[in-house]
């Protein structure tokens, strides 16, 4: 698999003019696009906006079939491939080296965002308005990347680009709460999901679920669960995996005559202290002061 470590080096492999900078470069694709026709990885940020028609878009191994304008956020060394892309409009992509963000405050902040960690059928879907505010951001650090850039220009750049990043978040968040009322509550779905792995014997043969299998059996990425769960419910994955053990562990501590080890082996702990830290954390109290409470 091929990878590029410059822009440079991207662009001939592409027959691209040179970039106007070695650490970002602005792409315009004028209804037809193809980068890299076979797997590739980069040390770049990617941020794109398209409507696809045809071709192929894989990013993290999962193909886009998307209609709407919709944009996608790929970090350093990440798996993609884009191959005889047609598009309904234009659209463009910008790539941003990690290095040019050394010494700027994006470069602790664009780690916070999610969606660069979202799977491609989770690409943000844009209404005809917020597609304008993105084209504006874009045209204003086109304007500035092609008009003899000076000491200025690093930081409008990546100002707009900033601008972009905190909109696309914005935009997620309607996302999710539009998806939400489409296909009922998320966490509904994740209760469910839990529920079956208790019921069959999941907890006592493979031991507590992780994120990562939630997320799989809902047919989403891990980081989008988490984020549309916390907009749903104001916690993520994780927090409402220990709150559905720990009812249960208080169920079982009501109705059972199993001491406290045997409880949190039922439920897929092996480690007592682990159990009994986050029983208190989730009851206020532990679990042998919840189990002689019930008894007094």
């Amino acid at each position: 698999m091929q990878h590029f470590k410059s822009l440079a080096e991207l662009h001939r492999a592409n027959g691209l003019p040179a970039p106007e900078s070695p650490m970002l470069s602005l792409v315009q694709c004028r209804n037809s696009c193809t980068l890299g026709v076979t797997e590739f990885t980069t040390d770049f940020y990617m941020i794109g906006f398209k409507k696809l028609k045809s071709g192929t878009f894989l990013y993290g191994r999962t193909k886009y079939d998307h209609e709407n304008g919709s944009m996608s956020f790929v970090k350093p060394r990440q798996v993609i491939e884009m191959k005889n892309l047609e598009f309904e409009e234009d659209g463009f992509l910008i790539y941003l080296h990690e290095d040019l963000l050394n010494g700027h405050p994006l470069h602790t902040e664009i780690r916070k965002y999610g969606y660069f960690d979202y799977e491609a059928n989770e690409a943000l879907h844009l209404s005809p308005k917020e597609e304008q505010i993105i084209w504006e951001l874009y045209h204003k650090i086109e304007a500035e990347y092609y008009n003899n850039q000076d000491e200025y220009s690093k930081d409008i750049m990546i100002g707009h680009i900033d601008s972009i990043l905190k909109y696309s978040q914005r935009f997620y968040k309607r996302q999710f709460i539009n998806r939400t009322d489409l296909s009922g509550k998320m966490v509904s779905r994740f209760n469910e999901v839990l529920s079956v792995y208790l019921d069959n014997g999941g907890l006592q043969t493979k031991g507590l679920p992780t994120v990562h299998f939630m997320a799989d059996q809902l047919n989403i990425s891990s980081r989008y669960l988490s984020d549309l769960l916390k907009q749903e419910t104001g916690k993520t994955a994780i927090e409402l995996i220990h709150i559905f053990l720990i009812s249960e562990a208080k169920n079982l501590l009501k109705g059972s005559d199993n001491n406290i080890a045997e409880t949190a082996y039922t439920l897929g702990f092996e480690n007592l202290p682990y159990f009994s830290r986050l029983f208190k954390k989730e009851v206020g109290l532990s679990p042998n002061q919840f189990k002689k409470q019930i008894f007094n």
